[in-house]
């Protein structure tokens, strides 16, 4: 099997009707906070009547039809948002790049010879193309900031366990969040109003940046312009530079090592379960996945109690140090290393990418932090741009830091 590109982000399998989904008079009331906006939500989430098959047939046909609802999608529906479909994902949701064997890679409308990003590929190309207003997806390891990045989109994963994850596909749930895209801050802002119940927003006193991060994208010209421009314009009361050295802190490795155990508990027993399922050819068996996903399935049950236990300490001593160097300020980091990767772009490449991408990605995840994606700047014509972070609960306060940037972007 290869990869190949759709046009269409939803998923075909099963009944999309807002009947069958449970949409009702609630989406008319022109008086709810999302009345009319229409609602994008990544196979991964449970809507009762509805499959589940969280990217990959094999899941789909041996978990039956949920007969319970996410409470994120229930909470988006009462407040009057109009579900339009089910969205494409990873499988299992267990990559960044947006690409999936069985039902497709969701074609990138702005750069349309580049990935989508993923794992909310579906979510973030159905928002992009104007098919959707919301996309509701999850962020595990980067997948709402990475797709948004490469949609040029404005995207939040919200603080760890902030948003219930009840009723969905887990991958590993300590670092599971459910997050959305939007094309604007306003539609950005209602859905985080509708979802979070966070504190009234502070004001920040410091602006942190990691120059050091900046200085190592290939947007470093432009990321470095935009932030001169918000000088400029005294957007900032107060800065400073921090050196977030992920090399030191070992970030990814850290990231990837307790995300793997994770998974492997959570899908394990599943997977190793497929060797016996009779309805399998043996053909079949050994194409359940797709090569690099299976690669890394196969490297998660090798992950010894030794290496978890070393990966908590390195955890918790990059958590307190970061909670601390922090707190009260936000902090400006890069998104990713770049634009979107080519699609046809070699398998040693990417990994090679997915590695220095997930160095970024895995700073606010360690540490449980909210992380907003602004799309400020284009390379080559293709979007990127950088991401405020901040201490937990500060979520609404990042979105209302960001309207006073974003007042002077064009």
């Amino acid at each position: 099997m290869k990869h190949f590109m759709v046009q269409n982000p939803f998923l075909t399998i099963g009944s999309t009707s807002s009947e069958t989904a449970g949409n009702d008079s609630s989406s008319a009331n022109p008086t709810l906070p999302l009345s009319g906006l229409r609602l994008a939500v990544k196979d991964l989430f449970h809507m009762a009547g509805l499959p589940t098959s969280a990217g990959n047939p094999t899941w789909l046909a041996t978990h039956p039809i949920p007969t319970k609802t996410s409470s994120s999608v229930a909470t988006l529906l009462d407040a009057g948002a109009i579900f339009c479909g089910k969205t494409i994902t990873d499988e299992l949701a267990y990559s960044l790049n947006g690409q999936n064997i069985h039902y497709g890679t969701p074609s990138n409308p702005v750069t349309p010879n580049r990935l989508p990003g993923g794992s909310s590929s579906g979510s973030a190309v159905a928002v992009s193309s104007d098919l959707a207003d919301i996309g509701l997806g999850t962020d595990t390891g980067g997948s709402i900031r990475v797709p948004a990045s490469y949609n040029g989109l404005f995207g939040l994963r919200p603080t760890h366990g902030v948003i219930p994850s009840d009723n969905m596909v887990a991958l590993a749930p300590s670092f599971d969040t459910v997050g959305w895209l939007t094309r604007d801050l306003a539609t950005l802002e209602k859905t985080a109003r509708v979802l979070l119940k966070s504190k009234l927003p502070k004001e920040f006193s410091n602006i942190l940046i990691a120059n050091n991060l900046i200085d190592q994208v290939a947007h470093v010209k432009e990321l470095n312009t935009q932030l001169q421009t918000w000088r400029e314009q005294k957007r900032f009361s107060k800065e400073s530079s921090i050196v977030i050295d992920t090399k030191v802190w070992k970030t990814s490795e850290t990231f990837r090592t307790l995300q793997g155990a994770e998974i492997w508990h959570e899908h394990g027993k599943w997977i190793n379960g497929l060797n016996s399922l009779d309805r399998l050819s043996d053909a079949e068996k050994q194409s359940v996945f797709a090569p690099d996903i299976q690669l890394r399935f196969d490297w998660c049950k090798t992950i010894s109690e030794a290496d978890v236990a070393a990966a908590k300490q390195q955890r918790q001593r990059f958590t307190d140090w970061l909670e601390n160097e922090i707190e009260g300020s936000v902090l400006i980091i890069p998104t990713t290393p770049g634009l979107a990767p080519l699609f046809d772009v070699a398998d040693d490449e990417l990994a090679a990418y997915r590695n220095q991408l997930m160095d970024i990605t895995a700073i606010a995840g360690l540490a449980g932090l909210p992380q907003l994606h602004l799309p400020v700047c284009t390379l080559h014509g293709a979007p990127c741009g950088l991401s405020l972070v901040s201490s937990k609960g500060t979520d609404l306060a990042l979105i209302e830091f960001a309207k006073h940037l974003m007042e002077s972007v064009s």
